[in-house]
């Protein structure tokens, strides 16, 4: 028997969010589980005037109060970033604006002096926690777009468990798809294309799992008819050569964070980070392409992948 579902997509984060429940729920459901995105959109986005990161961020070099979840949320952040060795650093934004990720014109490749003094400003280590306040360095500015729709989808998803939902998929832009699944509905199906042609890379089959992606395909630069992708290594100021990185986890936020902070390496570091993250996090499985296009799977990714393009 075909199972129905009904959806609805709204403009959050700026991205297209969509969630798919039973056809069974009252339409009015819709109301509340999007209520949960637009609470963090409204708290925590960088983006979103009078949250808690936009006024860290007015008011950089003065400690200012903050939530319970901001500091939650800053102290996984500052983990991850020392995982990475920095090369995961929510300050990047000095970095991405003079690069010319907020211009339409005038752009160009920075020189070698701009970028040094734009990475002044980019350290992590400088985001300051005492009690209920934060503090970032004058001149910083954080950016919560490589984790905060992920957060949220974590939060919908508590939501969705709290309200009985056990049959469900979130697609957040694409770039956070979150399965939820019952005995009768074991897992969903993802389409993975490549991020060059939108060609099918391959076809995964997830359950009660988050699929999280990065990819330098929708935002880019395009200066002297070459591409420069908006993710960018801290320790160089250079955007990276990868192409796209897949990440398979229990936690969307996660998935997201180590995404990122996986794109600037190279094919054997990234194997090295999942490994070792594997200790705490075993269900963590990933792939990267790197520059070329050649993918490099983490031993356990391939049990996920039900087709791909040479099938």
């Amino acid at each position: 028997m075909d199972i129905l579902y009904k959806a609805q997509t709204r403009f959050i984060f700026h991205a297209h969010i969509k969630i798919k429940i039973s056809i069974f729920y009252d339409d009015l459901i819709f109301d509340e589980l999007f209520g949960v995105l637009e609470d963090v959109d409204r708290k925590y986005n960088s983006y979103q005037e009078g949250s808690y990161i936009d006024r860290i961020n007015k008011n950089a070099g003065e400690f200012v109060e903050v939530d319970d979840e901001t500091i939650s949320i800053l102290n996984k952040i500052i983990h991850f970033s020392d995982f990475f060795d920095g090369e995961y650093d929510i300050t990047i934004m000095s970095l991405i604006r003079l690069w010319g990720f907020y211009k339409d014109e005038g752009l160009r490749v920075p020189t070698p002096s701009e970028i040094e003094d734009a990475k002044r400003y980019v350290n992590y280590r400088n985001i300051e926690i005492e009690d209920n306040r934060v503090r970032i360095g004058k001149g910083q500015e954080i950016i919560t777009g490589s984790f905060i729709k992920a957060f949220a989808v974590d939060r919908l998803r508590a939501k969705m468990i709290e309200l009985g939902i056990n049959d469900a998929i979130v697609n957040a832009g694409g770039s956070t798809i979150l399965g939820i699944n019952n005995e009768a509905h074991d897992s969903w199906q993802v389409a993975v294309r490549n991020s060059d042609n939108d060609s099918l890379l391959f076809t995964l089959d997830i359950g009660n799992c988050c699929y999280s992606t990065s990819s330098q395909s929708k935002t880019f630069l395009e200066i002297n008819n070459q591409r420069y992708g908006h993710i960018i290594s801290p320790s160089t100021g250079m955007p990276s050569t990868n192409r796209h990185v897949g990440i398979i986890s229990d936690s969307c936020m996660l998935g997201d964070i180590v995404s990122t902070g996986v794109y600037n390496l190279t094919a054997d570091d990234f194997l090295k980070k999942i490994e070792i993250l594997k200790k705490l996090h075993p269900e963590l499985e990933g792939f990267i392409m790197d520059e070329k296009g050649k993918i490099t799977y983490t031993r356990g990714f391939e049990q996920y992948i039900t087709r791909n393009a040479n099938s």
